[in-house]
């Protein structure tokens, strides 16, 4: 599996995302998300995206439906990966776009990415 949702302390959830990812494995992941956000009313993301190899080509990734349940929960979302991935995965997670702040931190400013996220 290339994505794996868990709950953290305090309001926060965490996305692994390793491999390449599917529609499926994501879709599974955000129901997790989804059930997280709905019993906190509201929360903050953690997307880990190291190791991450690319969305699965050819696949449909215009499923908004978890987008449009849920943004008006999400407070704020962090995204830790490597290099070279930012302008990609800030333009899948639709920076700019959605209701809350989305910010990207390199794998050695895990740290800084969660000051920011409590903050």
């Amino acid at each position: 599996m290339s994505a794996k949702f868990e709950a953290a302390a305090a309001g926060l959830g965490i996305l692994r995302i390793s491999g390449q990812l599917t529609p499926q494995d994501l879709a599974a992941a955000q129901q997790e998300a989804a059930a997280f956000l709905r019993s906190r009313g509201k929360g903050r993301l953690l997307v880990v995206a190291i190791g991450f190899q690319g969305w699965q080509k050819g696949a449909a990734w215009d499923d908004l439906s978890f987008q449009e349940e849920n943004d008006a929960r999400i407070e704020k979302m962090a995204i830790v990966g490597d290099a070279g991935l930012e302008d990609l995965a800030l333009a899948f997670v639709g920076k700019g776009l959605r209701p809350f702040p989305i910010e990207y931190f390199k794998p050695a400013e895990m740290d800084k990415a969660r000051a920011w996220l409590d903050g």
